[in-house]
């Protein structure tokens, strides 16, 4: 059994910590969806609850890059977690990403799907 897949089953793991697994697992200069992680941790009508999890990150020891996660959209919906409104813009712009409007530019060429990358 891979890492990854007992990230998906759900092993010996709550909710919080298989959110985490797989934001973690989101590339440098790559996006994803709250949807995306749900859907690939079998939950699929559970974004919001994704969206909880990334927003209690900033407790946890390790470094969760929840910034690279944003609504199916692109939109910064979680900008408001990161201390001020401009923190989760500014990591995504260091990552070379272009914000426009709070939503990220050619998010769809920059998607990372974990249901077909994992």
């Amino acid at each position: 059994m891979t890492k990854r897949s007992s990230i998906r089953e759900g092993r010996n793991e709550g909710f919080f910590s298989r959110v985490y697994d797989v934001t973690r697992l989101v590339p440098y200069g790559r996006i994803t969806s709250y949807g995306a992680i749900a859907r690939y941790l079998g939950t699929a009508g559970s974004a919001r609850m994704v969206g909880w999890a990334l927003n209690s990150s900033h407790c946890n020891p390790e470094f969760i890059p929840a910034h690279r996660v944003v609504n199916r959209n692109g939109m910064l919906t979680g900008k408001h977690h990161f201390g001020n409104s401009t923190t989760m813009q500014q990591l995504l712009e260091n990552e070379g990403f272009s914000v426009v409007d709070d939503r990220v530019v050619d998010f769809t060429e920059k998607f990372w799907d974990p249901m077909t990358e994992l």
